[in-house]
């Protein structure tokens, strides 16, 4: 059979674009389908109306919505469109993905999180298992991340530091606030190991791509410099100079075809317009990100595929997870400041960047032996004045306030006082009660059935959360901070997904073998986050992009095998 292209790639983002690039190099055909439009460095302005309260970089969820399912007190549970709640899980639906609006924290996992099960054993209701692959076999490939994508930072002796290949990151750190210091000072005093946090930004300028120009405009904005490492600035934008790729944006694939093999035969898809086309390709690889990947798949049945394609083992879609954590903020008033500390905290634009990895594993009486802890990453807020501004419409009895009341509270929030805030991130672990199905009922624009997925954490995942957070919180307290607090909740930040289509070796309880291929197809990869059997206790982003550089290795190297 004649097939148009080496290669059909559904989805462009972290997952997709290391593909997508390497096979561009090796001088193979490449078809990109991205259901989302194709935005470039100049449509990125920093619009607070687009970014965060218009769907235009969503999708609208009138047209495209989810169903999502969470637990009640009385132990049912109620399924909800989040076209009614508003709550979206839908990112970043553009050429590079959400990739495009990351912030860009780039943490490796540790060699640890790779034997969860094997290092800390089994936990009550959670669906804990080794990975098929080691830090090791990934290691080469997070190194070749930071160098071709472009992560600046510093790396720092502590503890828990992953072995390492390079001896440091490739650019050095951004810019700071004044703040950073204030953190380091209070964590030596503590013992604690204060540590430069790696960002796919660009410190220094690279090719075509810009310096960071400080706008701090970064999670939920494009970046209009092009530093940030996104999919579309930094793959898919070389991708394309090599004149092997073609990506085809406003197209949603709606099924993948098999043959009677089993073996994907044809991508079927809308175009803009609406019309309904097809195309093949020598192999396919789907990346549209965990609950989107695993709709298309348990949607993609066939003669050999009759519950979706992977489903063999009834494993598609399920062992959903997210990133469990917590966030926190201390105050620092200017009224107890002098006039230099003032104006040292108080300038825009510039970066926190410090993390703590102190507590990534700990022991502690609380819990049952070693555990696994995870991450706190220090931060400014967001910079949507917006949203900042609409949380101070409520007084401490949670009165609403306006007129001068409303505007003097606004007033000190933002003028006289600076806040400094925490995320805790730690593993959301896989159970029986999180998962992606098709709904029966409900159906997107097209008539396609949406994405139903069941949410649902463990008590462990929560206090694992609460404890970092009360580590956390100690060293603002030690920095002079006041009106400290901290919030733990099982509420799934939405950026943050993965699972539903885990590797492993064992066809019975996985979706993918161990470089990714759907067990029983020949020719079809998942490289999104689909992939993680766990999440790990970072952000998932920069692991995605190296399992995506790994696989799209084994690949061209198995087309050479195979002649």
């Amino acid at each position: 059979m004649m097939s148009d292209f080496d290669l059909c790639v559904v989805g462009s983002g972290a997952g997709a674009a290391p593909i997508i690039f390497r096979f561009a190099e090796a001088g193979k055909k490449v078809l990109v389908l991205e259901k989302g439009p194709w935005f470039t460095k100049e449509d990125f302005a920093k619009d607070e109306l687009v970014a965060s309260r218009r769907s235009v970089y969503t999708p609208n969820l009138k047209d495209e919505p989810q169903v999502i399912e969470e637990e009640m007190n009385d132990g049912s549970w109620e399924a909800e469109s989040n076209f009614d709640s508003g709550w979206d899980f839908w990112n970043g639906n553009m050429v590079g993905g959400s990739s495009n609006l990351m912030s860009g924290y780039f943490h490796r996992l540790k060699p640890k999180d790779f034997r969860l099960l094997s290092e800390f054993g089994p936990i009550e209701g959670a669906n804990v298992v080794d990975w098929p692959i080691s830090y090791d076999d990934l290691e080469p490939y997070y190194a070749m991340v930071e160098a071709i994508v472009g992560v600046s930072g510093k790396v720092i002796d502590h503890p828990f530091q992953e072995p390492r290949s390079t001896p440091d990151f490739p650019y050095p750190p951004l810019a700071v606030n004044d703040m950073s210091l204030w953190i380091d000072k209070a964590c030596e005093a503590m013992g604690l190991h204060s540590l430069p946090t790696p960002r796919a930004i660009l410190s220094l300028p690279e090719d075509k791509r810009n310096a960071c120009y400080y706008s701090n405009f970064c999670g939920s904005y494009g970046c209009s410099s092009d530093a940030k490492g996104s999919a579309r600035a930094a793959l898919l934008n070389k991708a394309l100079a090599t004149g092997n790729v073609e990506i085809r944006p406003q197209s949603k694939v709606f099924r993948l075809e098999s043959d009677t093999d089993g073996n994907i035969s044809a991508v079927h898809y809308y175009n803009e317009k609406g019309e309904s086309l097809s195309v093949s390709a020598l192999e396919y690889v789907v990346a549209c990100q965990a609950i989107e990947t695993s709709r298309l798949l348990l949607a993609s049945t066939g003669i050999k595929h009759p519950n979706g394609i992977g489903n063999h083992s009834g494993q598609l879609g399920k062992n959903l997870i997210f990133s469990a954590g917590g966030t926190g903020q201390g105050d620092f008033l200017f009224d107890e400041l002098s006039p230099d500390q003032i104006e040292a905290i108080d300038r825009p634009g510039l970066f926190i960047n410090r993390n703590l990895q102190d507590w990534y594993y700990f022991e502690d009486e609380d819990f049952n032996g070693p555990t696994k802890g995870g991450l706190i990453d220090f931060l400014w807020r967001h910079s949507n004045g917006i949203t900042r501004a609409n949380i101070q419409k409520k007084d401490d009895d949670g009165n609403l306030v306006w007129g001068k009341a409303l505007k003097r509270k606004m007033e000190f929030y933002f003028k006289r006082s600076r806040h400094l805030r925490f995320e805790v991130f730690n593993d959301w672990l896989p159970n029986d009660n999180c998962f992606v199905s098709l709904d029966p009922e409900v159906k997107d624009k097209w008539g396609d059935p949406v994405a139903k997925f069941r949410i649902a954490y463990l008590e462990h995942d929560l206090k694992v959360g609460r404890y970092l957070s009360r580590k956390a919180v100690t060293v603002l307290e030690e920095m002079g901070a006041k009106n400290v607090y901290y919030s733990v909740g099982g509420s799934p930040p939405a950026n943050l997904q993965a699972g539903g289509c885990r590797f492993g070796n064992n066809p019975e309880t996985s979706v993918l073998d161990a470089n990714c291929k759907v067990h029983g197809v020949s020719n079809l990869h998942v490289t999104d986050g689909s992939f993680m059997p766990t999440g790990g206790s970072v952000p998932y982003t920069f692991t995605i992009y190296a399992n995506a550089f790994r696989v799209a290795d084994k690949m061209l190297e198995n087309r050479k095998i195979e002649g």
